[in-house]
């Protein structure tokens, strides 16, 4: 079969014939005059000249009659003849118990194809009905091709794939990543076939550690969805696995489509165990690999991917000791020089410091002689300040006391005076008495009640100017007082050191301040300084 035809892909040039073109004599009557049997007509008097065809317009006429007589034509059969030339183009015959037809697909459809066609493999075919003009070869070529028997799952896959895709299954964010160290290595697979062995022996290789747990399920046939979800929860009821490897060996699509099943998918994908998909070979790709949390080519690369390297572990594990090893002396080493180093200064230090101890403890007497004079010389000042500020409670207590004292020396002058009147009156008696004028006696009685007024005014009057006194000395102490001019609204303002602040330069801006008030302290921050206005 010759690469891709110059007629290949033309136009059809407008040329075609109908049904109506049929007759019933069993002949067909083409626009051009030829008569299929190749007879002409016995007398062909009086008719008109017929137009003569080359070949290649006869081929050209016919491939342009069936291509618009045929549309897309849906062909099964068994291919035969394959040829794979360089070009990419694929060149074979379909054919059945009694006919074939030479069949063309060109690189750009054959490229698209899911699967390498053989020779006896049975296909259906999406296919143009065409002819090959070089050759006059009536022809198929072919737009799609698919294995007899695999569309109805390839559209089921695709299907029940963009309904997980749409549910969300497939996300990147439900993936759960691999333990890097597995204890325990679940395997969901056949216990007879060829990936567990494989995937034993993998295992054994590289990580012999890790303890293998066989979860035995059927991988081919009708029960096999159901037999691979429920090793899928015996996993999980068991709870020992850190990790599941679910797959099993290559085989045709049917012979996988168990892990197309969407029940086998919705089991991986409600695992809380991370999951690893090993179905078939490299190129089969199943509904548990786009829902599994890993995918692997193949179950022995599962197995390699599962797994750490013990050999390779071993190997760091050495290089990394003698690394250790070479860190450590040379840690001793540096320390020991850094030892060497700190006793030499130590030995040079050591003369210097009893010199600077002596200096240390003079210093220190004369810290402690000093510190002692300082607060000599504060305690004279604070007492000092005492005196000045003595606290109104005391002053009252002293003007309370001489209030109390001039009271009972009142109260004494009262009685002298109150027995001097007394004793006046007894004379008097005693003169009434001799005298008896009862005029004189009147009169003395008179005298003698005028001075008793005259007592009480005087005593009255001077307890009024005694209460009078200490009045106004208890008002000029509260005038005096620091506390009661604290409770006028003023307040004390000492420096940072306790020094009482009575001009604003001796503060700057910034400096902090206290304010005593009549009850509480006050702790400011100087923010600005103003002169009197």
């Amino acid at each position: 079969m010759p690469d891709k035809p110059s007629s290949y892909g033309q136009q059809n040039s407008g040329f075609s014939a109908s049904p109506s073109d049929e007759i019933s004599s069993g002949f067909t009557r083409a626009p051009d005059g030829i008569y299929p049997d190749h007879s002409t007509p016995s007398d062909t008097r009086g008719l008109p000249e017929k137009q003569v065809l080359t070949v290649s317009q006869l081929n050209r006429q016919a491939r342009q009659l069936l291509e618009s007589r045929f549309a897309l034509a849906v062909v099964e059969g068994e291919i035969s003849n394959l040829s794979t030339p360089g070009s990419g183009h694929l060149y074979f015959s379909l054919k059945d118990e009694n006919s074939q037809v030479r069949c063309a697909m060109f690189r750009n459809r054959a490229g698209l194809l899911a699967f390498r066609p053989k020779n006896g493999d049975k296909v259906q075919l999406h296919a143009k009905v065409s002819l090959y003009e070089g050759r006059g070869d009536f022809q198929l070529i072919a737009e799609t091709m698919e294995e007899q028997g695999r569309g109805a799952l390839i559209r089921a896959f695709e299907a029940l794939k963009f309904k997980l895709k749409e549910e969300g299954l497939f996300d990147r964010s439900r993936k759960k990543p691999l333990p890097p160290i597995p204890d325990v290595i679940g395997l969901v697979t056949s216990p007879t076939g060829a990936a567990i062995r494989d995937m034993l022996i993998v295992l054994k290789r590289r990580f012999p550690l890790a303890e293998v747990v066989l979860y035995p399920a059927v991988v081919q046939g009708s029960e096999a969805p159901d037999s691979i979800a429920r090793a899928i929860e015996l996993a999980h009821i068991h709870g020992k696995s850190d990790l599941l490897i679910i797959g099993r060996g290559g085989g045709s699509l049917e012979d996988l489509w168990a892990f197309n099943d969407e029940r086998v998918a919705r089991a991986i994908s409600a695992s809380f165990i991370p999951t690893v998909s090993a179905v078939g070979h490299e190129t089969d790709i199943t509904i548990a690999d786009y829902v599994a949390d890993y995918r692997a080519p193949t179950p022995s690369a599962a197995a390699e991917q599962v797994s750490p390297d013990l050999s390779q572990w071993q190997q760091w594990l050495n290089q990394s000791e003698i690394t250790l090893r070479r860190q450590m002396e040379r840690q001793l080493q540096n320390n020991q020089q850094r030892l060497d180093h700190l006793e030499h200064r130590y030995q040079r230090c050591f003369s210097g410091l009893r010199q600077q101890g002596k200096q240390l403890n003079q210093l220190e007497q004369r810290l402690v002689q000093g510190m002692k004079n300082r607060l000599f010389r504060e305690q004279q000042q604070l007492d000092k300040v005492a005196g000045k500020l003595r606290h109104p409670k005391t002053e009252l207590n002293q003007q309370r006391q001489q209030l109390n004292s001039l009271q009972q020396q009142l109260i004494r002058a009262g009685k002298q005076q109150t027995q001097q009147a007394g004793q006046q009156l007894e004379q008097l008696e005693a003169r009434l008495w001799r005298a008896n004028p009862s005029r004189e006696i009147k009169s003395q009685h008179s005298q003698l009640q005028k001075l008793q007024q005259a007592l009480q005014k005087a005593w009255q009057h001077q307890l009024e100017g005694q209460q009078q006194k200490l009045a106004e000395l208890s008002h000029r102490l509260q005038t005096v007082s620091p506390l009661a001019t604290l409770s006028r609204g003023y307040a004390i303002v000492q420096d940072d050191k306790g020094n009482i602040v009575r001009h604003y330069q001796e503060v700057s801006q910034g400096d902090e301040i206290s304010a005593r008030l009549a009850t509480g302290v006050l702790h400011c921050k100087v923010m600005a300084q103003d002169a009197d206005n």
